[in-house]
């Protein structure tokens, strides 16, 4: 199994998204480049904003597409290009549905998720020659209720219990991170699949 050097935060750019829901993923990769003392910076080439670190001993790639979600595929096919990444070598941050605020789930390929699946995902698949091996961590946002306000919601900020949620399950995929970068999935996953946060 390669090993992991890139991850990619989804979401969509500007200061209006900026504390969506749908911004998860960024919020994943601002937090190692925090953890790591970074910032990120614009990357024309890679149409994101980009960071290369040093985590737990692993030169991991970051890069938050500023593409706009739909587009995400077209900012990772670059990245993956130019470093010459195989799908593999890819964690891909994103907001998900299924999990309630609070978790988060490290999963190995797959399609782009149910609910009509996640646009970012899907396409990434497509811009990668539909290669779908890459590893994803889906951080729970939680569901609306009703595939209607899906839109609305994901586009909505979480309220203050939700987010502090969120931003526990953040801590904890940063402490398993440097199990996963290792390989040892069976670990990263036990661990993290077993967290969920205290609830308010």
């Amino acid at each position: 199994m390669s090993q992991v050097s890139a991850l990619i935060g989804l979401g969509n750019p500007g200061p209006e998204y900026a504390a969506t829901r749908h911004n998860a993923g960024v919020w994943m990769v601002d937090a190692v480049a925090r953890a790591t003392n970074t910032s990120l910076r614009p990357e024309k080439k890679f149409l994101g904003l980009y960071a290369k670190v040093n985590f737990s001993g692993h030169t991991l790639h970051l890069l938050n597409p500023t593409t706009f979600m739909n587009r995400s595929g077209t900012s990772v096919a670059a990245l993956c290009q130019f470093f010459k990444l195989s799908p593999e070598q890819l964690l891909i941050a994103h907001d998900e549905l299924d999990l309630p605020a609070g978790q988060a789930r490290y999963k190995t390929g797959g399609g782009h998720g149910g609910h009509g699946g996640h646009n970012g995902l899907r396409d990434i698949i497509s811009a990668l020659g539909n290669q779908k091996q890459f590893h994803r961590l889906r951080i729970g946002v939680g569901h609306p209720g009703s595939a209607h306000q899906v839109v609305n919601y994901v586009l909505g900020r979480p309220g203050k219990t939700e987010q502090s949620a969120i931003e526990q399950a953040l801590e904890e995929c940063l402490a398993t991170l440097p199990l996963a970068l290792g390989g040892d999935w069976a670990n990263a996953m036990n661990r993290q699949h077993r967290f969920s946060a205290a609830s308010e």
